[in-house]
């Protein structure tokens, strides 16, 4: 028989030390993170904010967060399905809907903040790259560093779409467009136009119409939210610029209606001890009466 080496030994296991919860379940790239979070000492306890961008199957998630010894703590969030409210009737999880919650969320921060009015932003965006330079005479931007989490950054990723609606939205955002749609390798340019029609969903309006007319069946399927809503290809733009301007027209999030009703399944009180005894009682009355008749 041939020699075998053995790789984990004894002396393998008793020095083997269990990763963090978080990166056993693939959620959190502590590499990254440790970055993210990480203040310098000279700073003392100012905080280093993050932009989080987050994605579901249908809602996209954008928060402004800081860390403590006590864990993370979030300072502001924006969500895509808000953007119901500021009419966008459907699409909500695609790159004009990132950019639009991008947007609400810096504009809902900096609201927070008072610092709406000394830094606009870019309030009709041509799809330029640009950074948010301080004010001369107020204070400096907010500035906080994007945070993608485990996904994946390659050219054209809607995470890059929520950070560009930040920016345009007026808060300090380091980046380069070296990642946004559009941009060619070998020129080190950037496609402004094309990014334009991102934002503003004409990328969208130009797929419906195509397939309007290659697969009727299928338009009418992957596309039933706007045909409910009465959204054709050529209202898609007009949609998307109109929820824009809404947005920083009142960026402030309304509070949740307190549902009151009648629970759909009430539970009953339960009894108290003299309660029970007289029922008892009543049971027994009852029984001894009915004897007494036969």
């Amino acid at each position: 028989m041939p020699f075998v080496k053995q790789q984990k030994n004894k002396a393998y296991f008793k020095r083997y030390q269990v990763k963090y919860r978080r990166r056993r379940e693939g959620k959190t790239d502590y590499y990254a993170r440790k970055r993210l979070v990480v203040q310098a000492k000279n700073k003392y306890n100012s905080p280093k904010y993050r932009l989080v961008v987050r994605f579901t199957n249908k809602d996209i998630v954008c928060q402004i967060v800081y860390a403590k010894i006590q864990g993370d703590y979030v300072l502001a969030a924006a969500y895509a399905h808000e953007l119901k409210d500021y009419g966008v009737k459907g699409g909500l999880t695609n790159w004009s809907a990132a950019y639009a919650t991008g947007l609400l969320l810096a504009r809902r921060v900096l609201t927070k903040l008072g610092l709406a009015d000394k830094y606009e932003g870019v309030v009709e965006s041509d799809g330029t790259v640009q950074l948010t330079e301080a004010n001369e005479e107020g204070p400096r931007p907010f500035k906080a560093f994007l945070d993608v989490g485990t996904a994946r950054t390659s050219t054209g990723a809607r995470v890059f779409g929520a950070m560009k609606g930040a920016s345009d939205g007026g808060l300090f955002v380091p980046h380069s467009g070296n990642r946004f749609p559009g941009f060619d390798i070998e020129t080190k340019e950037n496609d402004d136009e094309l990014l334009r029609n991102y934002i503003y969903g004409i990328h969208v309006a130009e797929y419906m119409e195509y397939l309007e007319e290659e697969d009727e069946e299928r338009f009418k399927k992957q596309f039933a939210t706007f045909l409910k809503a009465g959204i054709t290809s050529d209202k898609v733009e007009d949609m998307y610029t109109e929820a824009h301007e809404a947005i920083r027209e009142n960026p402030i999030k309304k509070p949740a209606q307190k549902k009151t009703g009648v629970k759909a399944y009430p539970q009953k009180r339960r009894l108290t001890k003299r309660e029970r005894d007289n029922a008892v009682r009543a049971k027994k009355a009852a029984f001894h009466k009915e004897l007494a008749q036969n």
